[in-house]
């Protein structure tokens, strides 16, 4: 069944306000700024060839606007809805950051505990440390103390939570620790801890051993990459992954939504943890680093901004954005990588997102 969300709905929510809520007229005019902002999101997506979007608007711990545009599958001609459920890439981090507080907050785990005490961490870094890239720039995963917390805030190449440099391998490493303590697989901890208690029916992790449920697999949005002519053609499935903290989780915009709920009310974790989450971590000099546990944290014009973004190269990508003052939150999914920017490793610059752009100007009026 197809589900549409219209200005229809909202009008009747507005009609039957309460006193103090706001007049139809009002009801009426949020209706079409809304409407034009999904306008602006659509043309945005139509400019970035992005064949599949969702988007979920909350305001008030309550969605404002659910839409889909485009295609979740060109070649079956598959609307994209709020329904739909992708792959979300990195916007997992979150997700698994709360199953690592949660841990904490049950004296299980101990995110100050040195990474050596785990099984296996001592081949993982040795291995690592040695391979090329940027990821093992700087690391000195063998000498340093590093700590879960050092993982969970990306504080692990130079010295242990002095710099910031985006890791996600480091970050996917993260599960074991927490699958260690309990006995329980990661993605068992993230079903008990997360999807059942947030009312995420639409959600599923999948690893290389776990394949994705059978009821969510024919909806799932079909992956794109541009071709040389910059048209949309299927992307191969992306690769099997270890059950990882990085990623691997399937969802849609309106389970997020709900993830996104339970956390703002304190249905997942204390107030305390949700504000240690989202507050930036600080160096020995207490200088603010761009990330918190689980969540990028910038200052954009006097507001605290929380984002994730997600990112498969030529498959996903996906953004979440807080503005926590104003109590609002968009949640953007896409099947290709088109919601991509040019964000550095060691940066948070959310702004330089055109979709994260258009929110904040909506909402912002920046």
């Amino acid at each position: 069944m197809k589900i549409f969300w219209s200005a229809s709905l909202c009008l009747l929510l507005a009609a039957c306000a309460p006193p103090g809520q706001p007049r139809p007229a009002d009801g009426a005019r949020q209706a079409s700024d809304l409407d034009s902002f999904a306008a602006t999101l659509d043309a945005l997506r139509v400019k970035a060839h992005v064949p599949g979007l969702s988007v979920a608007v909350l305001q008030d711990r309550r969605v404002i606007l659910a839409r889909g545009f485009g295609f979740a599958d060109l070649e079956r001609r598959l609307p994209a809805t709020p329904e739909t459920p992708y792959n979300i890439a990195s916007v997992a981090k979150p997700i698994s950051a709360v199953v690592a507080l949660k841990l904490v907050e049950l004296g299980q785990l101990d995110l100050d505990r040195p990474m050596t005490s785990y099984r296996g961490y001592t081949e993982f870094c040795d291995e690592f440390r040695k391979g090329p890239g940027i990821f093992s720039r700087n690391l000195h995963c063998d000498s340093e103390p590093l700590t879960l917390r050092n993982m969970l805030s990306h504080t692990v190449n130079g010295k242990a939570g002095e710099s910031f440099l985006y890791n996600p391998p480091f970050y996917s490493w993260a599960s074991r620790p927490m699958a260690e303590v309990t006995g329980v697989p990661f993605s068992t901890l993230v079903e008990r801890y997360v999807f059942v208690p947030a009312g995420m029916a639409r959600s599923a992790r999948i690893h290389r051993n776990l394949p994705l449920r059978a009821d969510l697999a024919p909806a799932l949005a079909r992956p794109y990459h541009l071709d040389a002519n910059g048209a949309p053609v299927p992307s191969p499935d992306p690769d099997p992954q270890g059950d990882g903290a990085a990623g691997g989780v399937i969802s849609t915009v309106l389970d997020l939504a709900k993830f996104d709920v339970a956390l703002d009310q304190g249905k997942l974790l204390s107030p305390g943890s949700v504000e240690r989450m989202m507050t930036p971590q600080r160096n020995a000099a207490g200088t603010p680093l761009p990330y918190g546990l689980g969540w990028f944290v910038q200052e954009y014009h006097g507001h605290r901004l929380v984002w994730h973004s997600g990112l498969w190269e030529e498959k996903y990508s996906a953004l979440y954005l807080k503005i926590p003052d104003r109590r609002v939150t968009m949640i953007l999914l896409a099947n290709s990588d088109g919601l991509r920017w040019d964000n550095p490793l060691d940066k948070a610059q959310v702004e330089k997102s055109p979709f994260a752009t258009a929110f904040l100007t909506r909402f912002l009026g920046e």
